[in-house]
């Protein structure tokens, strides 16, 4: 095994661990998120009937030069005004098995401002 097998076996263990005890319902969804090497990807889910309620990536901010964190913030917020539009205002979030610092914490802290609650 390499060092990226490794690093990626370690992250889906946590997301596992993770996702045992969180559970988005209803009234409160799961904001997932996932990162890949060029983008960043959110979403909120109710795991009840297995829907994505919204969705937004930085694939959407293409051709905008910002850093990736500056990125990473604006996907939280604009993922906040499609919840708001939708009549989302709590949330559970889902780090997804990474650490929560850097771009993780960037869509937290944007979705955060954009007024979701979590």
């Amino acid at each position: 095994m390499n060092s990226t097998q490794i690093k990626r076996e370690k992250r889906e263990r946590r997301h596992k661990k993770i996702r045992s005890t969180i559970i988005g319902s209803e009234l409160m969804p799961r904001l997932s998120v996932f990162k890949s090497s060029k983008y960043i990807y959110a979403q909120i889910i109710n795991d009840d009937t297995q829907k994505t309620l919204a969705s937004f990536s930085s694939l959407n901010l293409r051709g905008k030069k910002m850093v990736q964190s500056e990125k990473a913030k604006m996907v939280g917020v604009e993922l906040a005004k499609i919840a708001k539009e939708k009549g989302l205002t709590r949330v559970v979030f889902d780090r997804g098995g990474f650490l929560y610092r850097g771009q993780i914490k960037a869509v937290a802290d944007g979705a955060r401002e954009g007024g979701l609650q979590f």
